[in-house]
């Protein structure tokens, strides 16, 4: 199967990506599975194991197309008309949360959790994974004296202050990774802890650094995660996870690896009681969170809509629509 992979972005990824990281990932493991891939994706991208093909934001996406591609796969919501703007079949990836009109999905739509699928009323979903061979070894000898936040910081709903009082609590250092000792994006933010570490946008080595140092994650994000790549990138590296139980992280975090509650209390009781194997993280996010899984399941969605099936009878509705701050209790 030739299989087009659109995505708005620049790969391959040499800092923290997110998606972008997804989308490499997927088309290397493709092409592991025996298939051919193209790359539709921002100037300025290359890739040693499938074609890149340039894409021109300001053009219509179908003449972009090549006319020898079996399926074309898009990420999230792009600027098309689903009816006009493709001949071969396609399928699309929801990978965040619709706040804004439109709120329907395309009848091809494949979420990235169970619970993101159903909040969209639709049972069609394929977990993230990563290929955790260029994450490099996990070194579990190597002293692990602190934990770790990991989240873009001045995102109100990633809850650092909550993730601080956590670790303060608990007395335990906490490694900040995305964010800044002093911030003025949401207004003034100044952490003077010194168990409290800041350590800006980190991502390859350095990241990986901090990360098999860690003794965990501490999570106490207050939106509905779709997803969540830093729970299992934390997981791999052998950090069991403390988190809220929003969105998909009850999916994620199961009771050998980590705990999820909304009780600041029970978090800070589960840090300083942290008895979780590092090993049984590391093997839990490798057997569940590979590339390989999540390339199978996306060729399960090709083959329905390249036979000329459809993946839902109806376009999925985002049900809730919800901003607020979801709670974090003492």
């Amino acid at each position: 199967m030739h299989i087009l992979l659109v995505h708005n972005a620049v790969i391959p990824v040499f800092a923290y990506g997110g998606t972008e990281r997804v989308v490499f990932d997927l088309g290397k493991a493709l092409t592991q599975l025996g298939h051919k891939v193209t790359f539709l994706v921002r100037p300025g991208s290359h890739c040693d194991f499938a074609d890149v093909l340039p894409l021109d934001r300001k053009k219509p996406l179908k003449p972009q197309i090549p006319r020898n591609v079996d399926i074309v796969h898009v990420q999230t919501l792009p600027e098309f008309d689903a009816d006009n703007d493709f001949d071969p079949p396609f399928i699309m990836t929801e990978h965040g949360n619709a706040t804004t009109a439109p709120t329907h999905r395309f009848l091809n739509t494949v979420f990235i959790s169970k619970d993101q699928a159903a909040r969209h009323n639709s049972d069609q979903y394929v977990y993230n994974g990563l290929d955790w061979d260029a994450y490099g070894p996990v070194d579990f000898a190597h002293p692990r004296n602190a934990y770790h936040f990991l989240a873009k910081a001045a995102a109100p709903e990633k809850n650092v202050r909550g993730a601080i009082d956590i670790a303060r609590a608990a007395g335990v250092r906490l490694e900040v990774l995305g964010g800044r000792r002093l911030n003025f994006k949401r207004g003034f933010r100044f952490t003077p802890w010194p168990s409290i570490g800041f350590h800006g946008m980190v991502g390859g080595a350095e990241k990986a650094r901090l990360l098999n140092e860690s003794r965990g994650l501490i999570y106490p994000v207050r939106w509905t995660e779709p997803f969540g790549l830093v729970v299992i990138e934390s997981l791999y590296f052998g950090c069991p996870v403390f988190s809220t139980p929003y969105g998909s992280l009850r999916e994620l975090v199961t009771e050998d690896v980590g705990i999820v509650s909304t009780s600041q209390a029970e978090l800070v009781a589960a840090v300083k009681a942290n008895a979780f194997d590092p090993r049984r993280c590391h093997d839990y996010a490798r057997e569940t969170f590979s590339a390989l899984n999540m390339a199978k399941g996306y060729l399960e969605k090709y083959e329905i809509v390249a036979n000329g099936g459809k993946l839902h009878a109806r376009q999925p509705w985002l049900t809730d629509k919800s901003t607020d701050m979801l709670p974090f209790n003492p």
